[in-house]
């Protein structure tokens, strides 16, 4: 990403106008989603040197692909040559985020990677994500109608208006934790992403307990 900020995706305009057609489709319930989240994402951008209007068009690109089947995301998956790991096949719907991403780049003109990584991960986080890819998944946890899945929701706010790095660290942990107690399969770009940001705010190796 330039730091033009959304003049710096190529053919935003015409981007944006896409994305809200896609938008406009949705189920109204997931319109509703999208548009929170997308008012959490404006709010947050500043306190990160990030341009509200481009955290808004990663935050109306995120569910493009939420609303499709877990077969049809499976199948679209192998149409678009996607790779699908183990956690996904099992897991289909955390593949409306990869889906999502390869149809905005196809179809309608998404030419920028940071957004389309955002996108791309917006579920299970990843290593790779810069500051907007972070945002983007804070943001979309961060939807009020999300507390009672995440009680530590007022928390991790605080932390995201701060810090990303504090808010992904905070939020990988808990999640997985969950995830584990219910005997859910966690997907390896959670812990990748989790131990990356571990590693990189402590210097040298770290020594066992």
């Amino acid at each position: 990403m330039t730091g033009d900020g959304i003049t710096g995706v190529p053919g935003w305009k015409d981007l944006r106008n896409r994305v809200k057609q896609r938008v406009d489709r949705l189920p109204q319930g997931l319109q509703a989603h999208i548009n929170r989240v997308t008012g959490i994402a404006r709010e947050l951008a500043p306190h990160h040197g990030l341009d509200p209007e481009l955290a808004a068009l990663g935050m109306q690109a995120h569910d493009v692909a939420r609303a499709i089947p877990g077969p049809e995301l499976l199948s679209l998956a192998e149409s678009l040559n996607l790779t699908v790991d183990p956690v996904q096949l099992h897991v289909p719907l955390l593949l409306h985020g990869p889906v999502g991403a390869e149809l905005l780049r196809r179809e309608d003109g998404l030419d920028d990677d940071s957004l389309y990584q955002a996108v791309y991960w917006h579920t299970t986080g990843h290593p790779s994500l810069d500051q907007l890819g972070k945002l983007v998944f804070l943001a979309d946890k961060l939807d009020p109608q999300k507390l009672p899945r995440y009680p530590y929701q007022p928390h991790l706010r605080e932390l995201a208006l701060n810090d990303l790095d504090a808010a992904l660290v905070e939020f990988y942990t808990r999640e997985m934790v969950s995830l584990v107690r219910q005997g859910q399969l966690v997907h390896p770009a959670m812990l990748e992403a989790r131990n990356a940001l571990l590693a990189a705010a402590v210097p040298g190796p770290i020594e066992p307990g």
